[in-house]
Parts: structure tokens; sequence; C-alpha cells
């Protein structure tokens, strides 16, 4: 399945009431959004229409996240779903990642696209191929080490996968006290050690067993009834489990639902 589809659907099983995109680019994305939509851009060039209750913004997601009314074209709620496909670069990726949670709420789901190169070259941070991941997928290995509380599906839509990130917590600052360190561990030189697992695609999820799971009504009715995290992120690991037969797995690179049992 390739990722336009995958987002298609999950538009429609998520049912997000507010939508946030970066790197809109052609606009093929952001299109397929129905809820209030804000995509974000400096360079854009639309090949597609675009809904009247999408807003876009040329400037880069730093400057965006640098205003003081981020959530006016909300209302002031919080971003439901957000997909993240800016600079392909780990450092910008994570940067993006603390935004967009710190205007969330937990029920929301952040998507990272090109976690999943097919190649070394395709994770390079200078772009030397026609697909390029640059080294977005160490947000994986970064999500694992840093914040064992949040829940990680790699899902391997074509060309390049994608990583869901759901139990989101606003009120951490784990990864904003932490970014220098990080990035300082993170970036280094071309070529990228890229993990063989990502190259082989090891422990990941088809797209449509995630997309047909029951679990997504867990989210729903918890944005829905106003149930806290605490509760919340219990029934959704259950459901996880149940759904798709997961275990919770330890491990730097490989767990696929980062959560605590």
């Amino acid at each position: 399945m390739v990722y336009l589809e995958f987002l298609q659907r999950l538009h429609e099983v998520l049912e997000p009431p507010t939508y946030l995109e970066i790197g809109v680019r052609h606009g093929d994305s952001v299109a397929l959004a129905r809820a209030a939509t804000v995509g974000i851009d400096p360079a854009y060039e639309l090949h597609t229409a675009i809904g009247s209750n999408t807003t876009l913004f040329r400037e880069t997601s730093d400057e965006y996240f640098g205003r003081d009314d981020v959530l006016a074209p909300f209302d002031d709620r919080p971003i439901s779903l957000a997909f993240i496909d800016g600079m392909h670069l780990v450092e910008f990726a994570l940067r993006d990642f603390i935004n967009v949670e710190r205007h969330s709420a937990w029920t929301s789901v952040v998507v990272f696209d090109d976690v999943l190169p097919r190649q070394v070259e395709e994770a390079s941070r200078k772009r030397r191929t026609r697909i390029w991941t640059g080294d977005v997928y160490k947000i994986t290995g970064i999500l694992a080490r840093h914040r064992p509380d949040v829940i990680c599906l790699r899902v391997a839509t074509d060309p390049t996968g994608l990583l869901l990130v759901l139990g989101l917590d606003p009120h951490s600052s784990t990864l904003d006290e932490r970014y220098n360190e990080i990035v300082l561990d993170s970036v280094v030189p071309d070529p990228q050690p890229v993990p063989e697992e990502i190259i082989e695609r090891h422990e990941v999820l088809e797209p449509q067993a995630v997309l047909s799971a029951p679990f997504w009504s867990v989210l729903r009715d918890a944005r829905a009834q106003g149930i806290p995290r605490e509760e919340g992120l219990r029934r959704l690991r259950r459901a996880l489990r149940s759904d798709l037969g997961l275990p919770v797995r330890r491990g730097p690179l490989r767990r696929l639902l980062l959560a605590r049992a």
C-alpha cells in the first residue's frame, strides 16, 4: 500500500477534527484532509486542489511554531493528527515532533514519513537519490531511548515506510531538554550506518492490519469523552496487544510498542 492511500484511510478511521502537515510540497497529502487543516512549507508548489478548510503557511515549521497563536487556525483546539514530512534530517524531524506534541492531546497521532530507507544511499544526509529519506529513520531509536512512554508503530507502506506515534504527552519536556545531547549523538557523517533491520524491514506492520484494527475506536472514544491519559493508555495498550498481537518489546531499535507494561 502506498503511503498516500494509508494516510487517506487513516483520516477515515481516526476522524481527526484538526490536522497539521509539515512539508506540503505539491499538496497530494494535505488534499486528503477533511478536518480543519494547516499546511506548512516554505516553498510549496501545489499541483493538487486543496479544500477550503485548509490554511497554508509559506514558512518553515520553526517559524510557524514560533508564533504566539499556533492553534488559532484550529480555534485553539489541539492538533489531532500530524504528518511530519519536512526536512529529511533527524534534527529537524525531532524538533518538529517536539513542537507538534506540545500542541497536541494524548489522543493525537503523529505520523513520520520516510523511516524505512531501502538502501544506505537513500539515508544519506546529503541527497544523492531521487527518493530520499535522509536519516529520519533514527527517530524510532530516539523515542525508544528517551520517550518509552509513547507507543510507536512502524508501518510498511511504499515507498519508504511510516512511523505512527501514539500516546503523546503534551506536558513532557524530556526531548526538549535533551535536544542538544540527542542531536550530538545522532548526527554523523555520511555514509549513514543504517541498521540491517531497517533496510530489511524487520518487525514492521502491514498497513491493512493497522488500518483495520479496532484500537482506533479507543482513541476516538477517549477524545470524545475526555478520558485521562493514564487510564486511556492502559486501554490503548491492551487493545493494541489484542488487535495486532504485539508483545511489549525492550530494546533501542526493535521496539514496536514503546510502552511500559
